[in-house]
């Protein structure tokens, strides 16, 4: 696979469900997100007082250590409530436009996560391999959103606390392995506010938003241009809730829709990864090297199921002092159904783990986790939970509203389905309230948006795009007909040409435009 393409498939959104991931709170209703803006200053007017010192900082650009790349640190409040008070220390990098053509400003982007590093999203996919007529017109930029890899990073575990963490049981047979996962659970979210309590309230999606508003202003532009993957959608979609009016050209790519509760949510990407499984399984039974017979998907799926539950009663060795249980085994398979090139890799990893070598598949769970050599982890997954359990009301609060459930996620996915309703109660024990809760995004008054979905996305279900295209007074649905999660950049010249034109040109595609 392209070490771009690799980059890009294990750094585009995990969204909102995940195998160790939810939407969450404590049940609190809260503000809309255009309530939270009228309270520091709507989009239609200057900013408050208290935020002009933000909104008027000089960025120092620095060199970063990776040529064409320039790095700064912006400032914005800890709490938008008290915007006298401290601030956060946000990183941002840029590459210039290279030319030829009129410069078009600056194009802010986003791969999702939430938890997903803009700034490395930047440097390492987005700034060498958008279209280089993109390229050639736009800043290309990124900020890390707050809570995120250099943005004052979350931090909840020690390497070795997330090993055990990532190997625990998510599908509980007896009440013992039940009181594992939720102590595991517990244990987690007191990680996080023992090592970062004093951000966890302050790093919700309108926070993120508010703070992209006062970049586009540092950087000199008068309306924000912005490309956003998966949960890169709904902040995206959130910051054109809170100022339409700024709006400029957004492709909102891999679309969530912010109307669901989290349940929902957790239950259609349930399905989600179910539809890309069936797609991968198709694609295996045909070729000779396929460790799941060349029989039917169906079989496919029964011989999964099998091994995942032969995993749970025996891991198998990987040459190191972690074994391949059930939980790293389906991280593994779930990491390779968001772009279908990493499918031969996964048919070789499922082989060996099949005749008792775990290290293949691994290491595919670990690109996921973004576990290090040595042991370490990014901060993704602890980003990820702190964002979503800011976002949303939780899917499940106790072990027994999980039990009760398990029917309808194993009718959405036999061989996912236990594992992801298990995973949906991580926020049911998070110890800071949220702000957020799920409403119709409508953004009265923007610029026209692009919104894009994949068909058979496993992350982001198709009909979440339909659902945001069709709540945003100004949305236009391009579709493409396709495996893996989100579009742009994936081979389709019909969706980057659309795109594209609508970038350097503005124009949008035709309404319900559907491509290959």
């Amino acid at each position: 696979m392209d070490t771009r393409r690799l980059f890009r498939t294990f750094t585009l959104a995990l969204a909102t469900a995940g195998l160790l991931i939810s939407g969450c709170t404590d049940g609190s209703s809260s503000p809309s997100a255009s309530a939270t803006a009228s309270a520091a200053g709507d989009s239609g007017s200057a900013p408050d007082a208290a935020l002009k010192p933000y909104y008027a900082q000089q960025l120092k650009w620095r060199p970063c250590g990776v040529p064409g790349f320039d790095c700064a640190t912006m400032k914005a409040p800890l709490d938008y409530a008290k915007p006298d008070g401290e601030s956060i220390k946000l990183a941002v990098a840029r590459k210039k436009a290279t030319g030829p053509g009129k410069r078009l400003g600056s194009l802010l982007v986003n791969p999702g996560g939430p938890g997903g590093s803009a700034v490395g999203y930047l440097q390492g996919y987005a700034g060498v391999g958008y279209p280089a007529p993109v390229r050639a017109r736009y800043d290309m930029v990124a900020v890390d959103p707050r809570g995120v890899a250099r943005s004052e990073p979350v931090e909840c575990l020690s390497g070795k606390e997330m090993d055990a963490y990532t190997q625990v049981d998510l599908t509980p047979d007896n009440a013992a392995e039940t009181t594992r996962l939720t102590t595991s659970l517990k244990d987690f979210a007191a990680g996080c506010k023992k090592r970062s309590g004093e951000v966890l309230p302050h790093v919700s999606t309108v926070e993120a938003a508010r703070d992209m508003d006062i970049l586009r202003a540092v950087l000199g532009d008068k309306k924000l241009n912005y490309v956003g993957a998966s949960y890169g959608t709904f902040l995206g979609a959130t910051y054109a809730e809170l100022f339409p009016d700024r709006v400029g050209r957004l492709v909102l790519d891999g679309a969530m829709d912010p109307s669901l509760p989290s349940r929902q949510m957790n239950r259609d990407q349930t399905a989600g990864f179910e539809t890309a499984f069936q797609s991968f399984a198709v694609d295996c039974i045909k070729q000779e090297d396929c460790p799941l017979g060349t029989t039917s998907a169906a079989d496919a799926s029964k011989r999964l199921k099998a091994f995942f539950s032969a995993l749970d009663a025996q891991p198998i060795p990987t040459g190191e002092s972690r074994k391949l249980g059930e939980s790293l085994a389906t991280t593994g398979v779930i990491a390779a159904m968001y772009d279908e090139s990493a499918w031969p890799q996964l048919r070789a990893a499922l082989a060996s783990a099949m005749v008792g070598d775990g290290a293949p598949l691994l290491a595919l769970a670990d690109s996921y986790y973004e576990r290090e050599g040595d042991g370490s982890y990014a901060n993704l997954m602890y980003a990820n939970a702190a964002v979503n359990c800011l976002d949303l009301p939780p899917a499940f609060t106790a072990p027994a509203a999980v039990q009760s459930a398990l029917p309808e996620f194993e009718k959405a996915s036999p061989v996912f389905g236990r594992g992801f309703a298990w995973a949906s109660l991580n926020c049911g024990y998070w110890t800071t309230p949220a702000t957020g809760a799920p409403h119709r995004i409508e953004a009265k008054g923007a610029a026209p948006i692009v919104v894009v979905g994949t068909t058979r996305d496993p992350a982001t279900p198709y009909k979440w795009a339909r659902g945001l295209a069709e709540q945003l007074s100004s949305g236009t649905l391009l579709t493409y007909e396709g495996d893996g999660h989100t579009a742009y950049g994936r081979g389709s010249d019909c969706i980057d040409t659309a795109i594209n034109t609508y970038l350097l040109e503005g124009t949008v595609p035709p309404e319900n435009k559907r491509c290959r």
